[in-house]
């Protein structure tokens, strides 16, 4: 079993509404290195974001490109809010809510860093192998027990899904193409971490994050 990326972390504090920027790309890149705890009755599990992609209204891509709907209602929140989605018929993924009440924008999380939790995360997902744990949308959600009950869920707030910093310095960042979609996929809105620890982690091809541009 590959062991966690060795990080020196003070105790994790809740991020308050007021420390997430408002735009979707400015909150994407403030995501990297910061971590989504989850709370149940079988104790905590958490991770490190090391990976998002962004989605803005006009986007056609987005979920929210042709208005509110009941599926996706969640998302037209204000910045700070969990949208879940089920997609494929096969897993949820999830999205922090981005801009202001009403425009419909957010970050997807697209990978983790394991942190607390492990062997819980591993009995969800039935895997041992820890860069497997939550690299990719579905593997994220299962590994953390996300689904459609928390969506709306005020990330900001007391309850079972939180966004959290251990305030240490964000790693280096990267930004390349999105993936997994069927259209718009060639906007470079998919950002990383690319410290080397960080980057067995991230998903998709490899030959991907080797050509992406340094952001940060």
């Amino acid at each position: 079993m590959v062991a966690p990326a060795k990080r020196k972390r003070a105790r994790l504090r809740r991020l308050a509404r007021a420390e997430l920027p408002v735009d979707a790309e400015d909150l994407a890149h403030f995501l990297i290195g910061k971590y989504l705890v989850r709370d149940d009755e079988h104790g905590r599990a958490s991770g490190r974001i090391v990976e998002n992609e962004t989605y803005h209204q006009d986007d056609p891509a987005a979920h929210t490109h042709r208005g509110e709907t009941p599926r996706n209602r969640s998302m037209f929140l204000e910045r700070g809010h969990a949208y879940v989605y089920f997609i494929y018929g096969m897993w949820y993924a999830v999205n922090i809510t981005a801009d202001v009440r009403g425009v419909g924008a957010g970050v997807l999380l697209r990978a983790l860093v394991p942190c607390d939790g492990v062997a819980l995360m591993q009995s969800r997902r039935g895997s041992v192998r820890l860069t497997d744990l939550a690299r990719g949308p579905g593997r994220l959600t299962t590994a953390l027990a996300i689904d459609r009950r928390l969506d709306g869920t005020d990330l900001t707030r007391r309850g079972p899904l939180w966004l959290a910093t251990d305030d240490s310095r964000a790693p280096p960042i990267g930004v390349t193409t999105r993936i997994g979609l069927r259209k718009e996929a060639h906007r470079p809105l998919r950002f990383f971490s690319r410290a080397p620890d960080d980057l067995p982690y991230v998903s998709g091809p490899r030959a991907a994050l080797a050509g992406s541009r340094v952001l940060l």
